[in-house]
């Protein structure tokens, strides 16, 4: 199967999914990556130019950590926006990509980058088999369904302090390692996350959140929590390929 993650910057995929991407990668599946935002405001010590250039080097060290294949950003941070364009770009990816499964943002989170980074995931691969519908760059339609899941925002609770409640959650403690790595390559961030959001260690950070969403389960001590997307759009019927391919890995939230 081709997983596609879709997130909005650099770094976002492996704080919230990176763990299910590596088991569905040992798993055998193909998988895509793409940070919407190009991360050009995430520092306190480089030009913008520097930090597009660093930011993609790292999101590419990241792939290779992963085995993935890199889509390159589209705008700006701060420029997520849910308008025309940047549909039809992410059109682009997705038909290119070609997807059964989609990997992308909560539809509630602490930003709004984030929370329409999960709408442009949620509209390209809409339109993805409507025939008259050009994308930027023109990519010819496809009809496959696709399945979409949506991670848990930063802290389990929306901008309103409304926790999040995941369907279910994915063990990733056998490759809570990888995941570490992985994060590890976004370099650049760490001074950064360290004095704008106050997140001490970012690789902390991300554990911490890992150990909470696992919290329900005695036996599971890091996790990453979804929730599906409605089928209506994007499949001729309901269904669930993360639990058939990730089924001994994945326990159902109460």
């Amino acid at each position: 199967m081709v997983v596609f993650a879709i997130h909005s910057h650099p770094d976002d995929i492996e704080f919230v999914i990176a763990g299910t991407l590596f088991l569905l990668k040992k798993a055998g599946c193909e998988i895509h990556y793409m940070n919407i935002a190009n991360g050009c405001y995430g520092t306190a010590e480089y030009t913008r130019e520097d930090i597009i250039r660093i930011r993609r080097d790292e999101s590419l060290a990241a792939c290779r950590r992963l085995g993935a294949v890199h889509h390159e950003s589209i705008c700006d941070d701060m420029g997520v926006f849910y308008n025309d364009n940047l549909i039809r770009k992410v059109t682009a990816a997705v038909r290119e990509v070609n997807p059964d499964i989609i990997l992308t943002a909560s539809p509630e989170d602490y930003m709004e980058d984030h929370m329409n980074a999960c709408r442009l995931a949620l509209g390209g691969a809409f339109v993805r088999g409507m025939i008259n519908y050009s994308s930027i760059p023109p990519r010819q339609y496809i009809d496959k369904d696709v399945s979409i899941y949506h991670a848990v925002p930063h802290g389990l609770v929306d901008g309103l302090r409304r926790h999040i409640k995941s369907d279910f959650v994915i063990d990733i403690g056998s490759v809570i390692e990888d995941k570490v790595e992985m994060l590890a390559c976004h370099k650049s961030q760490k001074n950064w996350l360290d004095t704008s959001q106050g997140f001490d260690s970012y690789l902390t950070t991300m554990k911490d959140l890992n150990t909470r969403v696992a919290d329900q389960f005695e036996d599971v001590n890091y996790a990453e929590g979804f929730r599906r997307h409605l089928h209506f759009g994007y499949s001729r019927e309901e269904m669930n390929p993360l639990a058939e391919i990730l089924g001994d890995y994945i326990h159902i939230v109460i």
